[in-house]
């Protein structure tokens, strides 16, 4: 049956619709998180709504699984395929639909890059605020099915907040369309929200309409180097009481990821030669120079009462780009770091601090660990722990249950935006109850019946 399946795929979508050379085949093996073991027997590439339905109709009758994919930047593997699965790629399904600057409205078939989003919401004098490093690639429908966080998260929340219609293509080929666009609807269940952070586990999204902001083209940036989280926490709170919503990030950097990005790898120039602290990347966003005003004075004051020991405020937009640089650094650190886990973990704020410290104390039991850098969005209360390990199967486990463990105790997340995805689902009950789980469950039997719809990722 599965021959006769591709078959009447290749008829259904054409020559450019399904892919099967090898050399296609591994490419669409793998992720952002590395190749899975296995390539997909095709990659279906259907150009709209209609044809994802008929395509996904034609692998539930021949009992084909289905791999979800968009942009493949997802960091869990969770676009990885298993044997004898077939991709199902929205590549082709992009572009904007319609942009309504009444309602403030963006429609967009889901495998348009998220940058080409923002840029058409800003010729319009709009912004969609989600934002993530891998926007040139990453695509909107990804984004939605693993509801991105980002670097805005502070002030405009996670994808979930601005999503507010969906085409989904259920897993027996059904085409289910809550695309209406109302602001107000109480009608029953929200039928869209259980598609959102599903990562394709309930169905393929084709086609998103997002709820868009004003477009806030001013900033201003500041980094700071404070003496330890808890002097972070203060600014903080300083920053909110004094700037309200023109506080659009607050990032944190740990002493021990600046030493590596700065000192022993050189991925970025080091801000505060001979001084090490902890480090706090600030920004506002306003719509005009006036939101701007007192950042200065503000940055003053701090360094007067000393809770900031040093400071750099960028003048300009170039300064700007220097110090998210420091930031934006986690992303080139694969080859110097060698082999390692990259948690992505959320905790209560106020328990960050220590949640870290406990992060640390538990790896540095192990021989195994390697290298420890923490980097974050640090008003989520979500740290991006990296460990470097051996590159074996039983450091990474042991590393992962040290972790973990510790994300139990603190009540907190495996996962903050990255998603579950394969590699995280077997450590999903550090962070759900049973009831939960069994909820989750019930909801992928209901949904996909079969368990074709991109099988082994998020719940077994």
């Amino acid at each position: 049956m599965t021959g006769q399946a591709i078959s009447l795929l290749e008829t259904l979508l054409g020559k450019a619709g399904v892919l099967r050379d090898a050399a296609d085949l591994v490419r669409y093996a793998a992720d952002a998180a590395g190749p899975g073991a296995d390539r997909p027997l095709a990659v279906l590439r259907p150009a709209s709504t209609e044809q994802t339905a008929e395509a996904v109709a034609i692998c539930a009758a021949a009992g084909l699984a289905m791999v979800p994919q968009g942009g493949r930047t997802g960091l869990s593997a969770g676009a990885v395929p298993p044997a004898g699965s077939v991709v199902i790629s929205v590549e082709r399904m992009r572009g904007v639909v319609a942009l309504d600057r009444d309602a403030m409205t963006l429609t967009a078939w889901a495998g348009t890059p998220l940058q080409q989003i923002q840029e058409e919401a800003q010729r319009q004098g709009l912004d969609y605020p989600v934002d993530i490093g891998a926007r040139g690639t990453a695509s909107i429908g990804g984004t939605v099915a693993t509801n991105a966080g980002g670097i805005r998260v502070l002030r405009h929340g996670m994808t979930r907040r601005h999503v507010i219609g969906l085409e989904v293509v259920l897993a027996d080929g059904t085409i289910l369309s809550r695309m209406g666009g109302l602001a107000k609807d109480n009608a029953g269940y929200d039928l869209c929200q259980p598609f959102i952070g599903s990562e394709g586990t309930l169905g393929i999204i084709t086609r998103i309409m997002l709820r868009l902001c004003p477009h806030e083209p001013l900033s201003a940036v500041a980094l700071l180097m404070v003496e330890d989280h808890a002097a972070a926490l203060e600014c903080l709170a300083q920053a909110r009481i004094r700037f309200g919503e023109r506080l659009s990030a607050f990032e944190g950097m740990w002493p021990d990821y600046m030493d590596a990005i700065c000192r022993t790898w050189r991925l970025a120039s080091d801000p505060f030669p001979g001084q090490r602290g902890f480090c706090v990347l600030v920004e506002l966003r306003g719509r005009d120079a006036a939101q701007l005003d007192g950042f200065d004075d503000w940055l003053g004051e701090l360094l007067e009462r000393g809770l900031v020991q040093d400071g750099i405020l960028a003048r300009s937009q170039e300064d700007e780009r220097r110090l998210w640089a420091l930031r934006e650094a986690v992303g080139d650190v694969d080859a110097p770091m060698g082999p390692h886990i990259s948690f992505d973990l959320s905790v209560s704020l106020c328990h960050l601090g220590r949640f870290c410290a406990a992060c640390d104390a538990a790896l540095i039991l192990l021989p195994q660990a390697g290298r420890v850098i923490k980097v974050g969005h640090l008003r989520d209360g979500n740290v991006h722990l990296l460990v470097a390990h051996d590159g074996s199967d039983k450091a990474a486990r042991l590393i992962s249950e040290a972790v973990y463990d510790v994300v139990r105790a603190y009540r907190g997340s495996v996962t903050a935006e990255h998603g579950v995805g394969r590699i995280k689902r077997d450590w999903l009950a550090a962070c759900r109850d049973p009831a939960e789980l069994a909820v989750m469950r019930a909801i992928k039997r209901a949904l996909d019946p079969q368990g074709l719809m991109n099988p082994g990722a998020v719940i077994d």
